[in-house]
C-alpha cells in the first residue's frame, strides 16, 4: 500500500469529515471502512434513516388526524410499510453515494476492510477475503464510533427484541411496543411506531425522561408525549424477557426494589445508550490508554498517549453526537497540519426529532444551581406566538438562561415545532459571548416561530411584549 500523511479508521461523520479537512490542507489521506458502505452508523442505521421515518410517519399521522380541521378532505390514509421503508432506503443510498463522491473529489483513498493499529505509523487492514495489507502513515485518527449498549441478561435478535437498528426495519407495525430507555433514540423511534399504530410503553431506570436535558423541559415534554398516547414506567428496570410464547412477556421491577409486573409486547426495543467501539483495534498492543468507561483517553488536542495516534467522536469523552464528531474531525485535522483546531464544548446543541422537537444548548438550570452560578430565566410559550397559534401548533416554550451579573446567555432550551432549527441562533449568539439583551434587540421576521426566542430573551429582563 501507499504511504500516507493520515489514515482515518472509520467513515462516520467524524471520520469522513476529518479526512476531507485533512485533504483540503494538503495531506495524502486514506480512510478505512469495514462495512460495505461509507457513512457509519449515522448515515446507514442511525440519524439519517430515523429522520426519514420520523418525517414519513408525521405526515401519515397529520393526514389521518389534522387535515380535516384545516379544510383538507382526504380519505383515511392507508399505510404501505414496504414503500415507507423504500423511501427510507432511498435517502440512505443518496447520502452514502454523496460521501463516496466526496472521497473521490478530495482524492482520498478508501481502504476496504477492518482496521487495526499495528503500531505507531502502521494500520493493518484485513479485507473480507481475509487478506491483510499494511498502510504506512505519519498519523492515525481513530473514529470508529459506537455500538448499541447491551442490557444484561437480554439477547437482541433484531426481530422481536431489537436495537435501534432493528427498530428501523420492522416488517410490520407491532401491536404493543415496549421501549427500554427514555433517551433520545427510544423516544424518537417510539414516536415513529406510535404514529403508525403501535401502543408504546417506555420503561426508564431513572425517575425522569431525557437524562441530561433541562428538568422542566423533560417534565413538560413527558406530558406532551402522554397526551399523544405514550405510557411511561419511570424508576423501573427490565429484568427479563420471556420469548417462548406468541407475545413477549417483559418482567419489570421498580429500580429501588419491589414487586415485579409483567408487560406484554410484540416487540421490545432496547435503547439504553451506546458504548465506544474499540474492540479489535489493537489498542492494548499499541499501548493506547483507555479510560474506565472504555473510551480512548485523549488530551486537549485529541492526542492519545502514543505519539501520532489521535481519537475523536463516540470513542472519546463528551456527548455521542454526530455534529460533535464532525467538529472534532475538523479540529484534529487542523492540529495535525500545525493549525489551531478547537471545539467549544459549551456550545454543542442537542435535538430530539419528535413532534414537537426538543432542542437544547449550553447549561441547564440544574447545572447552574449545582455550580452556584446566579442566573436569570426568560420563558415564552408558543401559545402566545402568533404563527404557532394560526397553525395550531402551540405545544412547548422557549427558555433562556442568562448570567445574573453579565446577562451573557448560558443556555437555551426549546420544546416546539422546528426547535432543532431555532436553536442555532442561540448557538451563534453564545459562540460570540452574546447577552440576552443582544438577542432581545435583534429584529426577527414576523410571523415566525423564532419570534418566541426573541420574546424569551426579552423575558430575561421581564419585558416580553406578547405575554
Amino acid at each position: 500500500m501507499a504511504s500516507y500523511d493520515l489514515v482515518v479508521i472509520g467513515t462516520g461523520p467524524g471520520g469522513y469529515v476529518c479526512a476531507i479537512r485533512a485533504a483540503q490542507l494538503g495531506m495524502k489521506v486514506a480512510v478505512v471502512e469495514k462495512n460495505a458502505t461509507l457513512g457509519g452508523t449515522c448515515l446507514n442505521v442511525g440519524c439519517m434513516p430515523s429522520k426519514a421515518l420520523l418525517h414519513a410517519s408525521e405526515l401519515f399521522e397529520e393526514a389521518g388526524h389534522s387535515f380535516a380541521k384545516m379544510g383538507i378532505a382526504v380519505s383515511q390514509p392507508a399505510l404501505d410499510l414496504p414503500a415507507m421503508m423504500s423511501f427510507k432506503q432511498e435517502g440512505i443510498d443518496g447520502n452514502v453515494k454523496g460521501v463516496e463522491f466526496l472521497m473521490k473529489k478530495n482524492k482520498i483513498d478508501v481502504l476496504r476492510g477492518t482496521g487495526r493499529i499495528a503500531g505507531p505509523g502502521r494500520v493493518e487492514v484485513t479485507g473480507g477475503d481475509g487478506k491483510t495489507e499494511v498502510a504506512e502513515t505519519r498519523n492515525i485518527v481513530i473514529a470508529t464510533g459506537s455500538d448499541v449498549a447491551q442490557l444484561r441478561g437480554i439477547t437482541i435478535d433484531e426481530t422481536r427484541v431489537v436495537s435501534s437498528t432493528g427498530a428501523l426495519s420492522l416488517d410490520k407495525v407491532p401491536g404493543k411496543l415496549v421501549v427500554v430507555g427514555a433517551g433520545v433514540i427510544g423516544l424518537e423511534l417510539g414516536s415513529v411506531w406510535r404514529r403508525l399504530g403501535a401502543q408504546v410503553t417506555v420503561v426508564e431506570f431513572l425517575d425522569r425522561i431525557l437524562p441530561g436535558m433541562d428538568g422542566e423541559v423533560a417534565r413538560q415534554f413527558q406530558r406532551i408525549l402522554e397526551k399523544q398516547g405514550f405510557a411511561f414506567k419511570l424508576g423501573a428496570k427490565v429484568t427479563g424477557i420471556d420469548s417462548s410464547g406468541a407475545t413477549l412477556k417483559v418482567q419489570v421491577e421498580p429500580a429501588a426494589g419491589g414487586a415485579a409486573e409483567t408487560l406484554e409486547a410484540d416487540v421490545v426495543m432496547v435503547a439504553i445508550g451506546r458504548t465506544p467501539h474499540t474492540g479489535g483495534l489493537g489498542l492494548k498492543e499499541a499501548g493506547v490508554t483507555v479510560d474506565d468507561r472504555g473510551r480512548v483517553a485523549i488530551d486537549g488536542h485529541f492526542a492519545t498517549n502514543v505519539k501520532g495516534i489521535y481519537a475523536i467522536g463516540d470513542v472519546v469523552r463528551g456527548p455521542m453526537l454526530a455534529h460533535k464528531a464532525e467538529d472534532e474531525g475538523v479540529a484534529v485535522a487542523e492540529i495535525i497540519a500545525g493549525q489551531a483546531g478547537h471545539v467549544n464544548y459549551d456550545v454543542i446543541p442537542g435535538v430530539v426529532y419528535t413532534t414537537p422537537e426538543v432542542a437544547s444548548v449550553g447549561k441547564t438550570e440544574d447545572e447552574l444551581k449545582q455550580a452556584g452560578v446566579a442566573y436569570t430565566v426568560g420563558k415564552f410559550p408558543f401559545t402566545a406566538n402568533g404563527r404557532s397559534k394560526v397553525n395550531q401548533t402551540t405545544d412547548g416554550f422557549v427558555k433562556i438562561l442568562a448570567d445574573a451579573k453579565t446577562d451573557r446567555v448560558l443556555g437555551c432550551h426549546i420544546i416546539g415545532r422546528e426547535a432543532g432549527e431555532m436553536i442555532h441562533e442561540a448557538c451563534v449568539l453564545m459562540e460570540f459571548g452574546g447577552a440576552a439583551e443582544d438577542l432581545a434587540r435583534t429584529c426577527h421576521a414576523h410571523p415566525t416561530r423564532s419570534e418566541a426566542v426573541k420574546e424569551a430573551a426579552l423575558a430575561v429582563g421581564k419585558r416580553a411584549i406578547h405575554m
